[in-house]
Protein backbone atom coordinates (compact mmCIF):
# COMPACT_ATOMS: atom_id res chain seq x y z
CA UNK A 1 0.00 0.00 0.00
CA UNK A 2 1.39 3.44 -0.68
CA UNK A 3 0.69 6.71 0.15
CA UNK A 4 3.25 8.88 -1.29
CA UNK A 5 1.11 11.01 -3.05
CA UNK A 6 -1.94 11.60 -0.73
CA UNK A 7 -0.52 14.55 1.61
CA UNK A 8 -1.63 16.18 4.56
CA UNK A 9 0.31 18.87 6.01
CA UNK A 10 1.12 18.15 9.70
CA UNK A 11 -0.51 20.00 12.16
CA UNK A 12 0.39 20.17 15.81
CA UNK A 13 -1.20 18.21 18.71
CA UNK A 14 -3.19 19.54 21.06
CA UNK A 15 -0.76 20.44 24.07
CA UNK A 16 -2.72 20.13 27.16
CA UNK A 17 0.03 18.09 29.71
CA UNK A 18 0.88 14.83 29.27
CA UNK A 19 -2.09 12.10 29.93
CA UNK A 20 1.46 9.83 30.56
CA UNK A 21 4.78 10.47 31.61
CA UNK A 22 7.33 7.26 31.73
CA UNK A 23 10.40 7.95 34.13
CA UNK A 24 13.28 5.86 33.77
CA UNK A 25 11.45 2.39 33.34
CA UNK A 26 13.13 -0.57 33.93
CA UNK A 27 11.70 -3.68 33.46
CA UNK A 28 13.13 -7.41 33.99
CA UNK A 29 11.57 -10.61 33.40
CA UNK A 30 12.85 -13.82 35.02
CA UNK A 31 13.21 -16.82 32.34
CA UNK A 32 14.76 -19.70 34.40
CA UNK A 33 18.20 -19.06 35.47
CA UNK A 34 18.15 -15.77 32.45
CA UNK A 35 17.33 -12.07 33.65
CA UNK A 36 15.72 -10.99 30.05
CA UNK A 37 15.73 -6.32 30.48
CA UNK A 38 12.95 -5.78 28.52
CA UNK A 39 12.95 -1.62 29.21
CA UNK A 40 16.12 -0.10 29.79
CA UNK A 41 15.89 3.33 31.72
CA UNK A 42 13.59 4.00 29.28
CA UNK A 43 11.34 8.40 29.79
CA UNK A 44 8.88 9.39 27.14
CA UNK A 45 5.73 12.10 27.44
CA UNK A 46 2.50 12.00 25.60
CA UNK A 47 0.32 14.97 25.40
CA UNK A 48 -3.39 14.67 25.46
CA UNK A 49 -4.62 14.88 21.84
CA UNK A 50 -1.27 13.09 20.83
CA UNK A 51 -1.66 10.10 17.74
CA UNK A 52 1.41 7.89 18.71
CA UNK A 53 2.50 5.18 16.49
CA UNK A 54 5.10 2.51 18.50
CA UNK A 55 7.25 0.17 15.88
CA UNK A 56 10.16 -1.44 16.47
CA UNK A 57 11.47 -5.32 15.73
CA UNK A 58 9.94 -8.26 17.87
CA UNK A 59 11.63 -8.15 21.68
CA UNK A 60 12.79 -4.36 21.49
CA UNK A 61 10.46 -3.84 24.10
CA UNK A 62 7.61 -2.07 22.29
CA UNK A 63 4.82 -4.67 23.73
CA UNK A 64 6.44 -4.65 27.44
CA UNK A 65 5.69 -1.00 27.20
CA UNK A 66 2.15 -1.02 25.78
CA UNK A 67 1.15 -3.67 28.69
CA UNK A 68 2.92 -0.88 31.04
CA UNK A 69 0.76 1.88 29.81
CA UNK A 70 -2.52 -0.11 29.65
CA UNK A 71 -2.13 -0.95 33.43
CA UNK A 72 -1.52 -4.92 32.35
CA UNK A 73 1.79 -5.08 34.14
CA UNK A 74 4.22 -3.16 36.43
CA UNK A 75 7.76 -1.62 36.03
CA UNK A 76 10.44 -3.02 38.00
CA UNK A 77 11.92 0.40 38.90
CA UNK A 78 10.70 4.29 37.82
CA UNK A 79 7.74 5.71 37.65
CA UNK A 80 4.61 5.54 35.54
CA UNK A 81 2.19 8.65 35.71
CA UNK A 82 -1.30 8.49 34.54
CA UNK A 83 -3.12 11.87 34.12
CA UNK A 84 -0.42 13.27 36.65
CA UNK A 85 -0.93 10.07 39.05
CA UNK A 86 2.10 7.67 39.37
CA UNK A 87 0.30 4.33 38.85
CA UNK A 88 3.68 2.29 39.35
CA UNK A 89 2.71 1.07 43.23
CA UNK A 90 -0.85 0.27 42.81
CA UNK A 91 -2.50 -2.52 43.77
CA UNK A 92 -4.22 -4.70 41.24
CA UNK A 93 -7.81 -3.44 42.44
CA UNK A 94 -6.79 0.11 41.37
CA UNK A 95 -5.36 -0.89 38.23
CA UNK A 96 -8.28 -3.09 37.46
CA UNK A 97 -10.35 0.65 37.71
CA UNK A 98 -8.17 2.45 35.53
CA UNK A 99 -8.39 -0.06 32.62
CA UNK A 100 -11.80 -0.43 32.61
CA UNK A 101 -12.63 3.55 33.13
CA UNK A 102 -9.70 5.51 31.47
CA UNK A 103 -8.43 2.79 28.71
CA UNK A 104 -9.50 1.80 25.46
CA UNK A 105 -7.80 -1.29 24.41
CA UNK A 106 -8.06 -2.52 20.54
CA UNK A 107 -6.15 -5.67 19.90
CA UNK A 108 -5.66 -7.63 16.26
CA UNK A 109 -7.70 -10.80 16.88
CA UNK A 110 -10.67 -8.53 17.30
CA UNK A 111 -11.63 -10.40 20.78
CA UNK A 112 -14.80 -10.07 20.25
CA UNK A 113 -17.81 -12.87 21.73
CA UNK A 114 -19.04 -14.60 19.12
CA UNK A 115 -22.25 -16.07 20.32
CA UNK A 116 -22.71 -12.28 21.20
CA UNK A 117 -24.47 -9.38 19.64
CA UNK A 118 -22.30 -6.61 18.09
CA UNK A 119 -24.19 -4.37 20.03
CA UNK A 120 -24.04 -7.02 23.77
CA UNK A 121 -20.36 -7.14 22.30
CA UNK A 122 -20.10 -3.24 22.69
CA UNK A 123 -21.57 -3.19 25.97
CA UNK A 124 -20.27 -5.53 28.04
CA UNK A 125 -17.34 -2.74 29.36
CA UNK A 126 -20.21 -1.01 30.75
CA UNK A 127 -21.47 -4.07 32.97
CA UNK A 128 -18.45 -3.82 35.08
CA UNK A 129 -19.10 0.35 36.26
CA UNK A 130 -22.24 1.81 37.47
CA UNK A 131 -23.77 3.08 34.43
CA UNK A 132 -27.58 2.70 34.32
CA UNK A 133 -28.86 0.35 32.09
CA UNK A 134 -30.52 2.60 29.98
CA UNK A 135 -27.37 4.73 29.75
CA UNK A 136 -25.43 1.31 29.21
CA UNK A 137 -27.61 0.71 26.05
CA UNK A 138 -27.53 4.38 24.53
CA UNK A 139 -23.52 4.25 25.03
CA UNK A 140 -23.01 1.15 22.88
CA UNK A 141 -25.56 2.06 20.25
CA UNK A 142 -24.07 5.33 19.77
CA UNK A 143 -20.51 3.92 19.80
CA UNK A 144 -21.98 1.86 16.91
CA UNK A 145 -23.15 4.51 15.15
CA UNK A 146 -19.85 6.70 15.39
CA UNK A 147 -18.02 3.30 13.41
CA UNK A 148 -20.40 3.40 10.74
CA UNK A 149 -22.54 0.52 11.94
CA UNK A 150 -25.57 1.03 13.34
CA UNK A 151 -27.30 -0.82 10.61
CA UNK A 152 -25.11 -4.17 12.41
CA UNK A 153 -26.27 -3.92 15.94
CA UNK A 154 -27.92 -7.07 15.74
CA UNK A 155 -25.46 -9.34 14.09
CA UNK A 156 -23.12 -11.81 15.68
CA UNK A 157 -19.49 -11.58 14.73
CA UNK A 158 -19.83 -14.70 11.74
CA UNK A 159 -21.78 -12.52 10.05
CA UNK A 160 -19.68 -9.65 9.96
CA UNK A 161 -16.34 -9.15 7.74
CA UNK A 162 -13.11 -8.62 9.10
CA UNK A 163 -13.06 -4.65 9.12
CA UNK A 164 -16.42 -4.66 10.41
CA UNK A 165 -15.46 -6.94 13.51
CA UNK A 166 -12.45 -4.24 14.24
CA UNK A 167 -15.17 -1.03 13.98
CA UNK A 168 -16.75 -3.25 16.81
CA UNK A 169 -13.84 -3.43 18.78
CA UNK A 170 -13.32 -0.05 18.53
CA UNK A 171 -16.49 0.92 19.47
CA UNK A 172 -16.24 -1.46 22.55
CA UNK A 173 -13.18 0.69 23.52
CA UNK A 174 -14.68 3.61 23.39
CA UNK A 175 -18.17 3.07 24.86
CA UNK A 176 -16.38 3.79 28.44
CA UNK A 177 -15.69 7.17 27.33
CA UNK A 178 -11.71 6.57 28.23
CA UNK A 179 -9.10 9.32 28.37
CA UNK A 180 -6.68 7.19 26.11
CA UNK A 181 -6.78 4.10 23.19
CA UNK A 182 -4.38 1.56 23.36
CA UNK A 183 -4.26 -0.38 19.55
CA UNK A 184 -1.90 -3.02 19.28
CA UNK A 185 -1.74 -3.75 15.46
CA UNK A 186 -5.23 -3.32 14.87
CA UNK A 187 -4.46 -3.68 11.12
CA UNK A 188 -2.69 -6.76 10.80
CA UNK A 189 -5.59 -9.34 9.99
CA UNK A 190 -6.77 -7.07 7.53
CA UNK A 191 -6.68 -6.28 3.78
CA UNK A 192 -4.94 -3.24 2.60
CA UNK A 193 -8.41 -1.42 1.97
CA UNK A 194 -9.97 -2.28 5.32
CA UNK A 195 -6.80 -1.32 6.92
CA UNK A 196 -7.08 2.48 5.47
CA UNK A 197 -10.52 2.38 6.78
CA UNK A 198 -9.43 1.89 10.07
CA UNK A 199 -6.99 4.35 10.64
CA UNK A 200 -9.30 6.62 8.93
CA UNK A 201 -11.80 6.08 11.97
CA UNK A 202 -9.14 6.81 14.42
CA UNK A 203 -8.27 9.97 12.80
CA UNK A 204 -11.46 11.30 12.98
CA UNK A 205 -11.67 10.32 16.86
CA UNK A 206 -8.00 12.04 17.24
CA UNK A 207 -9.41 14.78 15.61
CA UNK A 208 -11.94 14.36 18.25
CA UNK A 209 -9.10 15.10 21.03
CA UNK A 210 -8.45 11.39 22.03
CA UNK A 211 -5.30 10.43 22.40
CA UNK A 212 -4.29 7.35 20.48
CA UNK A 213 -1.19 5.37 20.35
CA UNK A 214 -0.53 2.50 18.23
CA UNK A 215 1.55 -0.47 17.75
CA UNK A 216 2.35 -1.77 14.24
CA UNK A 217 4.94 -3.39 12.18
CA UNK A 218 3.83 -1.40 9.07
CA UNK A 219 5.40 1.67 8.16
CA UNK A 220 2.76 3.24 5.88
CA UNK A 221 -0.40 2.28 8.65
CA UNK A 222 2.48 4.63 11.51
CA UNK A 223 2.51 7.39 9.30
CA UNK A 224 -0.93 8.17 9.62
CA UNK A 225 -0.54 9.40 13.17
CA UNK A 226 1.10 12.20 14.23
CA UNK A 227 4.22 11.25 16.21
CA UNK A 228 6.60 8.20 15.70
CA UNK A 229 8.48 6.16 18.34
CA UNK A 230 11.28 3.20 17.56
CA UNK A 231 11.96 0.79 19.82
CA UNK A 232 15.20 -0.87 20.02
CA UNK A 233 16.81 -3.15 22.48
CA UNK A 234 14.35 -1.79 25.34
CA UNK A 235 14.91 1.87 24.65
CA UNK A 236 13.29 4.90 22.73
CA UNK A 237 15.91 5.11 19.70
CA UNK A 238 14.11 7.98 17.43
CA UNK A 239 11.01 9.78 18.25
CA UNK A 240 10.17 12.09 15.29
CA UNK A 241 7.08 14.06 13.98
CA UNK A 242 5.51 12.63 10.88
CA UNK A 243 6.51 15.02 8.31
CA UNK A 244 3.37 15.10 5.18
CA UNK A 245 1.13 13.12 7.24
CA UNK A 246 -1.51 11.02 4.98
CA UNK A 247 -5.37 11.63 5.73
CA UNK A 248 -6.88 8.52 5.39
CA UNK A 249 -9.92 9.30 4.03
CA UNK A 250 -7.94 10.89 1.11
CA UNK A 251 -6.27 7.68 0.16
CA UNK A 252 -9.36 5.84 0.52
CA UNK A 253 -10.30 7.56 -2.59
CA UNK A 254 -6.93 6.01 -4.82
CA UNK A 255 -7.67 2.03 -3.20
CA UNK A 256 -10.31 -0.11 -5.18
CA UNK A 257 -13.56 -1.21 -3.59
CA UNK A 258 -12.79 -4.82 -2.34
CA UNK A 259 -16.04 -7.16 -1.86
CA UNK A 260 -17.05 -8.33 2.23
Amino acid sequence: MSVANQIEPTRTAPVAGAVIRVENAHKYYELGESRVHALRGLSVEIHRGEFVAIMGASGSGKSTFMNILGCLDRLSSGAYFFEGIDVSKHDKRALALIRNEKIGFVFQGFNLLARTTALENIELPTLYTKIAKVEREKRAADALAMVGLADRAAHFPSQMSGGQQQRVAIARALVNHPSILLADEPTGNLDSRTSVEIMDILQKLNNGALTIILVTHEHDIAQFARRILVFRDGTIRKDEPVLNRPKAADVLKSLPTLED
